[in-house]
């Protein structure tokens, strides 16, 4: 469901008319609703470590180089250099002074900064991408802004995480008539995302019975 037909959904959802086209959504409530979605999109993409926010790249550092521009667009998670895992090191002085834990790197301004090394490396990096949205033509961006865009939030999750949770934000009123059937609809989405999505069995939660 794309942003425009999420927009439209919440309007139902509200008792509000439809509109026929994305550019009526002109009016303050049409407005509201748009930056709503966002929020509430950005918030769950960014509130868990989603599998499907991971992302992997492959940056070249060549030898002698200690710096590379960090144009990693999110949260490393993992960091290789011929088959060995480097681990993050906080203190960018460490680094300044020469104590340099084995196998580790570090961040300094807009930098990854690695040991020097003789030959020519190849970074393999996996990270959780601080993008949320994805367009018609495949490019992954920061927030849903014309109409065929789409939430990375995947289906069949993305349409009640996203119209109940908007609707309860533009109310915010626990007294409003459908209010605890939004709340209830978005817990149970979220609830259900969070337990389903896991792409191995091993992930999946479940329950130890113990006999006494």
């Amino acid at each position: 469901m794309n942003y425009f037909e999420i927009i439209n959904k919440c309007l139902v959802e509200l008792g509000y008319k439809q509109v026929g086209a994305f550019a009526e959504l002109t009016k303050n409530d049409h407005k509201k609703l748009k930056n709503i979605v966002n929020i509430i999109n950005n918030t769950i993409c960014r509130n868990d470590n989603w599998y499907f926010l991971m992302r992997k790249t492959t940056l070249p550092l060549k030898a002698g180089e200690t710096e590379l521009k960090n144009t990693i667009n999110g949260r490393i998670i993992k960091l290789v250099i011929d088959n060995q895992e480097y681990n993050y090191l906080i203190n960018y002085e460490d680094y300044v002074s020469k104590r340099i834990p084995e196998k580790s790197f570090t961040v300094c301004g807009d930098k990854l900064v690695f040991p020097e090394f003789d030959a020519d490396k190849s970074i393999e990096i996996t990270y959780y991408t601080k993008n949320t949205t994805v367009s018609s033509d495949g490019t992954e961006k920061a927030s849903l802004e014309t109409e065929t865009d789409v939430s990375l939030i995947p289906d069949p999750y993305a349409e009640p995480l996203l119209v109940y949770g908007a609707c309860l934000r533009l109310k915010a009123n626990p007294q409003h008539v459908k209010f605890s059937y939004w709340y209830g609809m978005y817990k149970d989405a979220l609830a259900d995302m969070k337990s389903q999505i896991s792409i191995s069995a091993k992930e999946m939660p479940y329950i130890k019975m113990h006999r006494r």
